[in-house]
């Protein structure tokens, strides 16, 4: 199901073709891995571990695909034991799982959804049951809903968007605080629209711009407790979510838009986490790390 990546040919094929990917879409949110053609680049085969994560446990929302589930691998090489929190995409956590353990680290997936602020207490509970501690929060679930305009925004897609991309960063940070010790931190993802803009993702960028204000405020009233709180702000990035927003031809020219012309794979994409995650930058908190393709914001 999931055949060896290949970066030096992604590389070449993006020069060489005249569009980003195949037309393709999937008719449910957050989307399918295992389905995508190609396959997202979830680790860089030449990267060398040096214990930055040694021992240390991570909750990671959305780890099993796409930009969590390079985190979720990265993270592990670097010595951290995992779970993965998902909600329906069973054959790609397991997939997840399978990668982690064969890197000799444990995983845990807890399958559920994340508007429903008691999950969140049960994630904790489950985490501290299996691994007795927690070191790293990273907030990471999200779905977005493509629409021409604010008219086109039902009052369902806008509570089930915020329900999902900022409510659950409160619900499960709110669980986690009391069992996070000095020098632990917290990672959420944001985007490049908290900061551009989008003018079809009107309410996902709102969450996104709650999600960058959350991170500075939450930071700010954390660190007389020593805990830091970032952020990534990812460009156009070749995940599920992508073929599961956009239609056929907008997923045709994916992330060609950017000065480097092309989509980020999640693996480019990982190593920022784990800088904001180790020791590396004990001296960081209330900042956005941009990993876009070159857009100036």
């Amino acid at each position: 199901m999931y055949p060896e990546y290949n970066y030096i040919g992604y590389e070449k094929e993006c020069k060489e073709t005249p569009y980003a990917f195949p037309p393709q879409h999937q008719l449910l949110q957050p989307g399918i891995e295992y389905i995508m053609d190609p396959l997202p680049i979830y680790e860089d085969p030449d990267y060398i571990p040096s214990n930055k994560l040694n021992n240390k446990v991570a909750i990671i929302t959305g780890g099993d695909s796409g930009i969590g589930r390079a985190v979720s691998i990265l993270f592990a090489k670097e010595g951290a034991d995992i779970v993965i929190v998902y909600y329906n995409e069973d054959e790609d956590a397991n997939y997840t799982k399978e990668v982690i353990e064969q890197l000799g680290r444990r995983c845990l997936l807890i399958r559920g959804d994340m508007r429903n602020e008691e999950f969140s207490k049960h994630i904790v509970n489950c985490t501290l049951k299996c691994y007795g501690k927690i070191d790293i929060l990273v907030n990471n679930c999200g779905v977005q809903f493509p629409q021409k305009s604010i008219l086109d925004i039902t009052s369902e897609q806008l509570k089930n968007t915020f329900e999902i991309n900022i409510f659950s960063f409160f619900y499960l940070t709110k669980a986690v605080l009391p069992y996070l010790d000095e020098n632990s931190c917290i990672i959420n993802t944001t985007s490049i629209t908290a900061f551009d803009g989008k003018k079809n993702l009107i309410d996902y960028s709102a969450t996104k711009g709650a999600i960058t204000v959350f991170t500075k405020s939450l930071a700010l009233s954390l660190a007389e407790q020593k805990i830091r709180v970032n952020a990534v702000a990812p460009g156009p990035i070749w995940t599920p979510l992508i073929p599961a927003s956009f239609t056929k031809d907008e997923v045709k020219v994916f992330g060609t838009e950017v000065p480097l012309k092309r989509a980020g794979q999640p693996f480019e994409l990982a190593p920022a986490y784990l800088y904001l995650a180790c020791d590396d930058s004990r001296y960081v908190t209330g900042q956005i790390i941009h990993v876009n393709g070159g857009t100036i914001v």
